[in-house]
Parts: C-alpha cells; sequence; structure tokens
C-alpha cells in the first residue's frame, strides 16, 4: 500500500480554516476569560462575563436569613457574550461526538443531512431547557395562581435560577446567529431559521427587559415541550420513515399551546395589567405598565402565534396533499393489475363437438403432395 495522501490545511484566517477552528478559538477565549480571575488586576472585569451582576440582599424581621435577589443591567451583555461563547463550545461537542458518528450510519441525503443536524441540536437544547424551566416553574406559585403574573407589577427581582435562565436563553439563541455561517447552512435554508431564531430573541429579551419574567417563563415552559416533541419525532422520522406518530401528539399539542399562549396574554394584558394599581411609565422603576407598551406586546405575541398556525396548517395540507398523491398511483396499479381473458371460440370453429381448426391456426401443418 502506498502512503496516504494528506489533506492540505486551508490558508490561515480564510472562510474554511474559520469553520473548522472555531470551536478552538472560542475555547480558547473563554479559558482567556476564566484565567482572568486569577489576577488581581483583571478579576474585577473578568468577574462581570462569569457571574451574575446586580445582586440585591434583603433581611425581614421572619426570616433570620437574608435573602437574595437580582436585577438587570447593561452588564448582564457580558454575561450574556461569555455564555454564548460556552453555548458555541457545546454546540461543537454534540455535533462532533453525537450528531455526526450518528449520521455516518444513517447515510442521510445532504438536505435530510441538514435538518437532521438542526433537529439535533435543538431537540438538546429543547430538553434540557423544559427540564431546567418546569423545575423553577415547581417552586413557583404564580401556576397555581395567574394573577400573580400581573399582581405587584413590576416584577424587578429575580431569583438567581430565574435570572441565569434568562441569560443562557438569550445567550444560546444569540449564538444560533453565527452558527449559521459555521456550520454551513444552506442558503435556501438560512431565511426559515433566521426567522425563528429572531423572533426567540425578540420575545425573551422583551419578556426580560419589561419586567415580565413570569408570563415570559409560563408560556415557554409548554412551548418548549411542542417543540422537543416535534424535533424528537423528527429525529425517529429520519431514522426509520415508518415512525410518524409522534406528529400526531405534537400536533395536538401545538394548537393546545397557542391557545394557552394567547389566553394568557389577553389575560395578562388586556384585564390583568389594565386594571392594577401601578400605571405608568418609569424606567429607573421598571416599570412599562402604558397602554402602547400594553398593545405592542400583545400584538406581537398575537401575531407571532398566527403566524405559527399558518405554518402549521399549510404544513399539515402539505402532507395529506402528499399522502393523497401517494394513495392515486396505489388504486390505479391494482385496477390495471387484471387476469389474462381467454378468447372465446366461435360456434363455426366446432364440428361434431370437436375444435375445427383452420389452416392458418392449425397446430399441424399438411402435407403438400405433388400433383403429377
Amino acid at each position: 500500500m502506498g502512503p496516504r495522501k494528506k489533506n492540505k490545511s486551508p490558508p490561515v484566517l480564510s472562510h474554511e480554516f474559520v469553520i473548522q477552528n472555531h470551536a478552538d478559538a472560542v475555547s480558547c477565549l473563554s479559558m482567556g476569560l476564566l484565567l482572568g480571575l486569577m489576577f488581581e488586576v483583571t478579576a474585577k472585569y473578568a468577574i462581570m462575563f462569569i457571574t451574575i451582576q446586580y445582586n440585591v440582599t434583603y433581611t425581614t424581621d421572619d426570616r433570620p436569613e437574608p435573602v437574595y435577589f437580582y436585577e438587570y443591567g447593561p452588564k448582564d451583555m457580558a454575561t450574556v457574550f461569555f455564555y454564548m461563547l460556552i453555548a458555541i463550545i457545546l454546540h461543537a461537542v454534540i455535533q462532533e461526538y453525537i450528531l455526526d458518528k450518528i449520521n455516518r450510519r444513517l447515510h442521510l441525503s445532504k438536505t435530510k443531512h441538514s435538518k437532521f443536524n438542526e433537529s439535533g441540536q435543538l431537540a438538546f437544547f429543547y430538553l434540557f431547557s423544559f427540564v431546567w424551566g418546569a423545575s423553577i416553574l415547581s417552586a413557583e406559585e404564580f401556576t397555581t395562581n395567574p394573577t400573580l403574573l400581573w399582581k405587584d407589577y413590576p416584577h424587578v427581582h429575580m431569583f438567581f435560577q430565574v435570572k441565569f435562565f434568562y441569560i443562557c436563553q438569550i445567550a444560546y439563541w444569540l449564538h444560533a446567529l453565527p452558527e449559521l455561517y459555521f456550520q454551513k447552512i444552506r442558503k435556501e435554508d438560512v431565511p426559515r431559521q433566521l426567522h425563528y431564531i429572531c423572533l426567540y430573541i425578540a420575545h425573551i429579551s422583551g419578556a426580560y427587559i419589561l419586567n415580565l419574567q413570569r408570563l415570559g417563563l409560563i408560556l415557554l415552559v409548554p412551548h418548549y415541550l411542542v417543540e422537543l416533541i416535534f424535533h424528537a419525532s423528527r429525529l425517529f422520522y429520519f431514522s426509520n420513515e415508518n415512525k410518524q406518530k409522534g406528529f400526531t401528539l405534537w400536533a395536538l399539542l401545538f394548537v393546545m399551546a397557542r391557545l394557552l399562549t394567547i389566553t394568557l396574554s389577553v389575560l395578562t394584558f388586556g384585564f390583568g395589567l389594565a386594571s392594577a394599581e401601578n400605571l405608568g411609565f418609569s424606567i429607573v422603576e421598571g416599570n412599562f405598565n402604558i397602554l402602547t407598551i400594553r398593545i405592542s406586546c400583545l400584538a406581537a405575541i398575537c401575531l407571532t402565534q398566527v403566524w405559527m398556525m399558518w405554518k402549521f396548517i399549510n404544513f399539515q395540507l402539505k402532507k395529506w396533499r402528499e399522502h393523497v398523491q401517494n394513495q392515486i398511483p396505489k388504486k390505479k396499479a391494482n385496477t390495471t393489475r387484471s387476469k389474462p381473458v381467454k378468447k372465446e371460440l366461435s360456434r363455426g370453429n366446432f364440428v361434431n363437438g370437436a375444435v375445427k381448426f383452420e389452416e392458418s391456426t392449425s397446430p399441424r401443418k399438411r402435407r403438400k403432395t405433388k400433383v403429377l
């Protein structure tokens, strides 16, 4: 055997070089920020990227132990940036050590390969976020009492888990933007992915900045459950096209999640916040309870739900048409398959009950005799 030809490494700082080594570069940058904690000069700057900022401590007579809350501020952008780097690293690890190995076994086409990677990444994220969000909701009281969604607004104080959850959510969806380049997403898939990435960033950031964390959390958890079922079903479908039962469950829960989102949004913005005592606009106090903002938020949520339902209906109609078109060739094939019809022998071919063959059809040709 001759020596194997080594693949030439791409030029430094070229597109291929950046795509192949982006995870290593991001890892080095993250390690640099962590090493900054070791030195006193850089620790005060590095800590903004790693730890959650704006801690507020309260002590009450009822509880001897202090209660820790968190607010939001401009330093959160540094924290979001650091955890966006962590999301890029985790994305590369899942892709290389899990999804790529499965893809080699399945031998998928380029179109299915891209969708399999997308669903695989999102399935991991939705599963993690759903479990984390459900654990936070289990400790909150507004899941059983919806009036707490707008009571005592603005909700400027958050527990550590709630703030960290929102920081990680914003960081993840921001990391999805450069991943469109790093993962070499096809041009025809970029607009579709950009639509839902930007919608996630706008809605989650809006809930975080407008102090609507409770409403955002209670709407995200069921939505993530529905999306988890869809992408898990799509992964099973790519492995075996006969496994489609998960899509039926997804379709049912999808409609229920849309109704729940619209109902809670109308209840919160249309009735709860509109009748709250603390009406007004104050950036310092974090109060955004005015008519313009309430209508804008409600319109944004409702339009998004209508758009999602429109996409859902078109998807179902497309699947139904494909099913009908697949059934039509089968019916035609069944009708064309018929037994061969035997030719009936005419009465003229019978002589005294025996079959009379004509000269052209006789099985034995007569011998011609010479006439002398």
